[in-house]
C-alpha cells in the first residue's frame, strides 16, 4: 500500500490500483426478489476452497469479498425473503440466502466488522481481482488449479 499526494491510501492487486476508500456496489439474486447496495471499504477478495464453502455454493470454492464496515451495507428490497442457516457446529459460519431462489446473499460477520459479499451475486464489476485462494489443502481433487494466485492452508 502506497499514499497519494492527496493522502488517498492506494493499494495494488493483480496490476489494478485501488482506492481504498468507498466502493459503490449492488447485487441482486438470481430471481431478483432481494436486491442490496453495499457502500464501503473493500477490504479483500478470495477463493475459500473450505468443505463448507463447498456445500454452500455446490461447486469447488466459494468467491466471496470483505466489505467494512458491518453497516455499509443497505437491503434495497426483498429482506424480509432471506434466509439463513448456521452449521450447528460450527462457531460462527452461516450462510444466507433468497428464499424463494436459494441464491446466496451477503452475509453481516460481526466478528470481522464486515459484510461478506458473493461475489457472483453482485450486478457490476468488483473492485478488485482475486487476491488469494484460501483453505487450499481442503480443495477437491477435481476443483480448479491455482491459477496464479497464491494459496494458503488457512487463512493468511
Amino acid at each position: 500500500m502506497y499514499s497519494t499526494r492527496s493522502g488517498q491510501d492506494i493499494i495494488r492487486l493483480n496490476q489494478k490500483e485501488i482506492n481504498m476508500s468507498q466502493a459503490r456496489l449492488a447485487g441482486s439474486c438470481l430471481c431478483g426478489s432481494v436486491q442490496y447496495e453495499v457502500s464501503g471499504q473493500v477490504e479483500r477478495f478470495y477463493h475459500c476452497h473450505c468443505s463448507r464453502c463447498r456445500k454452500t455454493t455446490g461447486s469447488g470454492h466459494a468467491s466471496n469479498l470483505l466489505v467494512k464496515p458491518l453497516t455499509s451495507i443497505t437491503w434495497v428490497h426483498g429482506e424480509s425473503l432471506l434466509g439463513r442457516y448456521k452449521v450447528p457446529e460450527a462457531e460462527r459460519f452461516f450462510n444466507c440466502f433468497c428464499t424463494q431462489c436459494g441464491s446466496p446473499m451477503p452475509r453481516v460477520v460481526p466478528e470481522l466488522d464486515g459484510v461478506l459479499i458473493p461475489a457472483g451475486s453482485l450486478d457490476c464489476e468488483p473492485p478488485l481481482n482475486p487476491q488469494a485462494r484460501i483453505f487450499w489443502d481442503s480443495r477437491a481433487d477435481w476443483s480448479c488449479d491455482a491459477g496464479g494466485l497464491p494459496v494458503f492452508s488457512e487463512y493468511p
